[in-house]
Order: C-alpha cells, then sequence, then structure tokens
C-alpha cells in the first residue's frame, strides 16, 4: 500500500508543521545546553523518526543512545512497562534528554525517568513530540513539548497501529475500518 493511499481519517499534524517544531525545540534545547552538550536518549521504535530530524537540527554535540520499552498492545496501554533494549552506554554525570513521541498516561515516563534518575545523571530532562494531557493518571509536565493534542489515537511520523504507518510524514488518525481488520 503506498502512503497516499493509507487509510487515513484526519490529518492531525502536517509534515509542515512538524518540521517546523522539531526545529523550534532543537533551537531551545541548543541554546539550553550549550555550554554542556547533550545525551540524547530515545525511546524505540515511535521516537525513532523525531530523534532523527531533531537530532539534525542541533546546533551543539549530542551523543545518542537507545531504549526499548513495551507498555501497549494493539491501541491500548498495558499498564505494565517492560524494558526490552537497554542503554548502551553509562549516563553518570552526563546530561541527558530523554526522547519520547508522545506521552499520554505517564507510566511509561515516569517509569523511565525512576530506572534513569538510578544511574545518577548530571541532569534528565524529558523530550516529547506529542502531550496526551487528558490520559495523565499522575501529574506530569514534559521538560520540551511539540504539540499537545487530544485523547485520540494517532499514526505517522514513527507512530504505529501494529507496526504500520510509521513512515507517513504526517500524524493523522485512521478511520475506523482499519480496527476492525486486525
Amino acid at each position: 500500500m503506498k502512503v497516499e493511499e493509507a487509510p487515513i481519517q484526519e490529518i492531525v499534524l502536517s509534515e509542515e508543521a512538524i518540521q517546523q517544531r522539531v526545529r523550534s525545540l532543537a533551537l531551545q534545547v541548543s541554546s539550553d545546553y550549550a555550554e554542556n552538550g547533550i545525551h540524547l536518549v530515545a525511546v524505540l521504535k515511535g521516537a525513532l523518526v523525531f530523534l532523527a530530524d531533531f537530532s539534525r537540527a542541533l546546533t551543539i554535540q549530542a551523543t545518542l543512545d537507545f531504549m526499548v520499552v513495551s507498555s501497549y498492545q494493539e491501541t491500548r496501554s498495558t499498564g505494565e512497562v517492560r524494558i526490552l533494549k537497554d542503554l548502551d552506554y553509562p549516563i553518570a554525570d552526563r546530561h541527558v534528554l530523554l526522547v519520547e513521541d508522545v506521552i499520554d498516561n505517564g507510566v511509561t515516563i515516569q517509569s523511565l525517568l525512576t530506572t534513569l534518575k538510578l544511574r545518577k545523571p548530571a541532569s534528565l530532562k524529558v523530550c516529547t513530540l506529542l502531550d496526551k494531557r487528558e490520559k495523565r493518571a499522575a501529574p506530569f509536565q514534559p521538560d520540551y513539548n511539540g504539540f499537545v493534542i487530544s485523547n485520540q489515537f494517532v499514526v505517522g511520523y514513527g507512530l504505529d497501529y501494529n507496526e504500520r504507518y510509521r513512515n507517513l510524514p504526517y500524524i493523522a488518525t485512521l478511520r475506523k475500518e482499519v480496527y476492525e481488520h486486525f
């Protein structure tokens, strides 16, 4: 299926809007970390596209590392956060920015922050592309935030439904019949 044939219900964020906001976030982070540089930790797979564009837009030195966690099945959170792939490099005494695709109920991000704080980074902040504040189970505010969106299931720009639609250059909702086929 071609990208333009994807069963999209509505485009929530255009490619242009996303790229403009990613550049703006990168400039802000570059300014904030100009003296120290930054160690970016991306949560795969969803944050991969965001990380790629964001890291290229930075004007400071940055190193990269990745974690893989699981907390979703289909379109719902399981409430359990499992680390499937941990960091390759130590983060002690480094300025770490955790890069996420979306923060919704806050369970995954809180779990990751607890785990990473135990490793004694010099600083630890969060940058998310999407923030679904309506679903927040516990109070949490990302340090850098791309967009606040409503509590709807979205795909594209790294976000998926059953591993599909990550390669869309925009963020969109899917037509309901897509869910009925899986």
